[in-house]
């Protein structure tokens, strides 16, 4: 595609829920605006959005996707996000750095719930947005008001219709348009055609367009003193204002359509380009510095196993040119996105989204210009706290060090994955927003790092600890040729209060034991409790050392950290061990239908429900805090999703450890005997 001369560039993002029917929104208005001769499906893999192979073998969009294209003089970049709540994070990045969204929704009143998250971003960060009702086509006997009620109650901005369907026989077959009053009949695949009103749909349109017209007031005095005064506002002025209000995110302009069929995209494309804010409003509203001759934002960041590493980046201000210094970074060449094609250029102006080459020190949303990178804003939108991890293993050894360095790139790629070496139990934990979500990073391992990694549900950290004390005698003698090994230790053993951890004293009086070798019969101590008699860590415990006995030539801290070794593997056993596993405060937010779901949900899994309250900024919704075991919340956010229409969501926190017997005790140690006999 050549880069020729552009009035100006604009940059809007296709948001929505996952099967709302972006991608293919995406094609429709590709198709429509003439970038492709041909429209791709998502069902047979084609589509411009969704070609990596992780996306074709799911049918749903797996990244965030760019088509940019010329339309009517003017340069366009279509951001196709991710739908699925798990891929969120790379949705919320797109947004910060767009023009105008585009909701995407279904034509059904039950599904309004799933756009509550997504309005609460957009209405949080003051983003400009209008709501396109895909699949008008399947709306059958349900009325337009009640779809639009449904989807006003998770918004916070006015929705205001500016078409509505034309119905024939219980048949969708065009769109009135309320500003203009034209009608507009349906030809799938082809242009609409322009026709008379019909008789039957005036009233109804006129009571529409009079709506319309009073949301428009609420912000513009000067229409509502013609309204007053029985004035009709020609089209043109009417225009403007609905413009300056989107811009300022005062109202979501509501549109209706079918992508699979073309229906209502021109209508959309228009909208788009006539009511759509352009770079320099956007720009002002998220505070771009002023004095900075050149600006460009970071979106994304991918990395290639052999390409290098490419920044998505918007520019806000000025005109970026390949090998020029931005973030104090030289630039090492610039590309233009089409899906997965990319076509180098020279240059990238003011609203232009492109791919630039090589900022090694660049991250997702860092601000450049070009004498420094002035990092994130501080509104940039946190990755969500990761809710399901799992234990990843090279399957070849070899590929350890390759896997580290893999999984580096993949973070940087993703800020909303975190790694964790467990200190407790040694596994390298990968944790993210879902089974998908990780599903995904593991096979981008495999295809584009050629790292095949296994996976597994982490290991629970249970603890051990004593209920009662006891005291002991252990002796360490070995002879050997030369000088022999010699220990004798008495220790008494007494259970602590929980959350004091391992305290050991020295009792010694007379020189019994010389002071020389009490750190090393800590130190023996110390590393017994590391796997106690049920297999693991003992907390909680107090050892005093009462005496015992040296030899001058035959002892050594070793034989004493030997012995006070033997002493706990000993004594440990007769002091009533009991297996302690770690209970989480766990924060469930849903909205408020789904409480008691969720509040079955918490039982079900040996939870302590701790109450539920409203939910702080969201209405409708509720947050149910309870205390949970760690080992039932391995899946919990799966069943949770499931639940409430994918929705949900919940944070947690360790609280307290706590005793388990009975069938959870004896299944954990189970597992754990098997799990230490297979190393």
């Amino acid at each position: 595609m050549p880069h020729t001369q552009i009035r100006t560039a604009r940059c809007a993002a296709l948001v929505g829920p996952y099967l709302a029917g972006k991608t293919t929104l995406l094609e429709s208005l590709l198709f429509a605006a003439g970038a492709v001769t041909r429209k791709g499906s998502v069902r047979d893999g084609n589509a411009v959005g969704d070609n990596s192979p992780e996306a074709k073998a799911r049918s749903m969009s797996t990244e965030l996707n760019v088509a940019s294209f010329d339309y009517l003089g003017e340069r366009w970049s279509i951001l196709d996000c991710p739908g699925s709540v798990e891929l969120a994070g790379e949705a919320q990045a797109a947004l910060m750095v767009a023009d105008i969204a585009i909701v995407v929704a279904e034509a059904a009143p039950e599904k309004a719930v799933l756009l509550a998250p997504l309005f609460k971003v957009l209405d949080d960060h003051r983003i400009p947005h209008l709501l396109f009702i895909n699949k008008i086509d399947t709306l059958g006997d349900i009325r337009v008001r009640d779809v639009v009620a449904a989807y006003q109650e998770v918004s916070t901005r006015k929705l205001v219709l500016r078409e509505v369907p034309l119905r024939e026989n219980g048949q969708i077959t065009g769109l009135v348009d309320l500003v203009s009053e034209r009608a507009w009949r349906f030809n799938p695949h082809k242009p609409s055609d322009l026709i008379a009103l019909p008789d039957g749909a005036r009233d109804w349109e006129a009571e529409a367009r009079q709506a319309m017209l009073e949301s428009a007031a609420d912000f513009d005095d000067g229409l509502l003193e013609k309204l007053l005064e029985d004035m009709a506002p020609d089209s043109a002025e009417l225009y403007e204002t609905l413009a300056h209000e989107l811009a300022d995110d005062l109202i979501v302009p509501v549109f209706f359509g079918s992508a699979e069929n073309d229906n209502g995209i021109r209508r959309l494309l228009k909208a788009l380009r006539h009511e759509g804010p352009e770079v320099a409003i956007t720009a002002a509203r998220i505070d771009i510095p002023a004095d900075a001759a050149v600006a460009a934002q970071v979106v994304k960041t991918m990395m290639g196993s052999h390409a290098g590493k490419l920044s998505l980046a918007r520019i806000w201000r000025g005109t970026v040119t390949d090998g020029m210094t931005l973030g104090a970074e030289r630039v090492s060449g610039i590309f233009q996105q089409f899906g997965r094609d990319q076509t180098k250029v020279p240059q990238a102006v003011a609203g232009d989204l492109v791919a630039l080459g090589r900022l090694e020190k660049a991250a997702t949303g860092d601000r450049l210009t070009e004498k420094a990178n002035l990092g994130p804003p501080a509104d940039w939108p946190a990755a969500a706290p990761p809710v399901h991890g799992l234990a990843l293993r090279a399957e070849n050894r070899n590929d350890e060090v390759k896997l580290s360095a893999a999984l580096q790139k993949l973070r940087e790629e993703d800020p909303s994955l975190t790694l964790d070496q467990s200190a407790e139990t040694g596994e390298l934990v990968l944790w993210g927003q879902g089974d998908v979500h990780l599903k995904l990073a593991m096979d981008r391992l495999r295809s584009r790092f050629n790292v095949a990694v296994k996976g597994q549900p982490p290991q629970v950290p249970y603890k051990e600890t004593i209920r009662k004390g006891t005291g002991h005698h252990a002796r360490f003698k070995r002879q050997t040729g030369g000088h022999g090994q010699f220990a004798d230790i008495h220790v008494e053993i007494r259970p602590l209060p929980r959350g004091s951890g391992i305290q050991f004293e020295d009792g010694v009086v007379g020189g019994a034991v010389p002071r020389q070798y009490i750190p090393a019969v800590e130190a023996g101590v110390r590393d017994a409790a590391v796997r106690g008699p049920l297999g693991f860590p003992v907390v909680d415990f107090a050892v005093v050392l009462t005496g015992g006995q040296f030899h001058a030539v035959d002892s050594s801290d070793m034989a004493f950290k030997t012995v006070a070794r033997q002493a706990m593997a000993d004594a440990l056993p007769t002091c009533e061990p009991v297996l302690l596993e770690p209970i989480l405060t766990v924060t469930i937010a849903v909205p408020s239908a789904f409480t008691p779901k969720v509040q079955r949900l918490v039982s079900g899994r040996r939870g302590q429900l701790l109450g539920f309250d409203a939910r702080p900024g969201w209405p409708g919704w509720d947050e149910v805090k309870a205390c949970m075991p760690q080992a039932d919340m391995q899946d919990l956010i799966v069943e949770l999703r499931s639940l409430t229409f994918g929705v949900g969501s919940y944070s947690a926190e360790f609280d307290r450890l706590q005793e388990v017997v009975g069938k959870a005790a004896d299944r954990a140690v189970e597992i754990r005997r098997d799990l230490l006999a297979a190393q």
